[in-house]
């Protein structure tokens, strides 16, 4: 089966029976497996057949405003929890009926991608979830009435962001990359020809972190001690924070927390233009992260 994408319509997540409300978009969850070719000694072509079947990931594209079970499980998944669940996206129809469902079970959170905090951004914000089950499957809408809970809108626009890490002069930060959590999934076949996830260790992303260069100069002592002259164990990383703000500039939608934070690079931004702002990158590693949504 061909990857799938629902973005066309409305699409609400379902958690444990739970409904949640409603996503940006949905696509992946194909149905496939691998096609193995054997050898036919003489013969002119190779006998083909398949393995076992793969259940792909499924991408989600989600706001701030879902029930909180949907965070809780990023964070909890953040923290080394890995905790499984079931659900399902139902299709929505204009008049509130499931049209069509997809049921996943067991699934993981494989990746999570913080969009990029840039103050020159105009587009709303939406986190990007990959959800790795052990299996899913598609059935018929219900027709039935949905009465999905639909909280009240935050809008959330990645321009409105403050960021802090101790001891660094981060008022004139203007932009910090996306970053993507990833956790891989393992997967073994059973008995029945079925795959079973499992998890192996966490992987955090690095930062990249735009600020004026005429701010930089506890960036650029943080580095001297750091790099230069290797002061690098763990009394010399950072804690940090990343703030999503709503539009009074005051109330916080959602932050990540750094933990362990170690600065590797430092280099000027390339200038397109004379006049523009002269600008430097800072590249950090961090150890562990982790997100709340209020």
């Amino acid at each position: 089966m061909a990857s799938s994408r629902f973005s066309a319509g409305r699409f609400a997540l379902e958690l444990d029976g739970t409904l949640c409300g409603f996503l940006k978009s949905v696509e992946g969850g194909a149905i496939t497996a691998d096609v193995i070719e054997e050898s036919l000694g003489a013969s002119y072509f190779h006998k083909k057949h398949i393995g076992g079947p793969r259940y792909e990931e499924l991408t989600l594209q989600l706001d701030l405003s879902l029930d909180k079970a949907v965070y809780q499980w990023i964070t909890d998944t953040w923290t080394g929890k890995a905790p499984r669940h079931d659900g399902s996206i139902v299709a929505v129809s204009s008049q509130q009926k499931a049209v069509s469902e997809r049921q996943f079970f067991r699934a993981f959170v494989s990746e999570v991608t913080v969009p990029a905090a840039d103050a020159s951004s105009k587009e709303p914000g939406f986190l990007t979830v990959k959800l790795a089950p052990e299996f899913h499957r598609a059935k018929g809408g219900s027709g039935v009435s949905m009465n999905v809970p639909v909280a009240k809108s935050k809008s959330w626009l990645p321009a409105n962001f403050q960021l802090e890490i101790d001891g660094l002069d981060c008022k004139k930060v203007s932009r910090v990359d996306a970053f993507t959590f990833k956790q891989h999934v393992v997967q073994q076949i059973g008995e029945l020809r079925d795959y079973r996830a499992g998890t192996i260790q966490p992987e955090f992303p690095n930062l990249r972190i735009t600020l004026a260069e005429s701010s930089s100069q506890t960036w650029t002592t943080w580095l001297d001690d750091f790099v230069v002259k290797g002061m690098s164990g763990d009394a010399n990383e950072k804690s940090g924070k990343l703030s999503f703000l709503a539009a009074d500039l005051k109330t916080v939608l959602g932050e990540v927390t750094f933990f362990n934070l170690g600065i590797f690079r430092l280099e000027p931004e390339p200038q397109a233009v004379q006049e523009a702002i002269a600008r430097i990158r800072a590249d950090l590693y961090c150890e562990r992260m982790e997100l709340k949504v209020f």
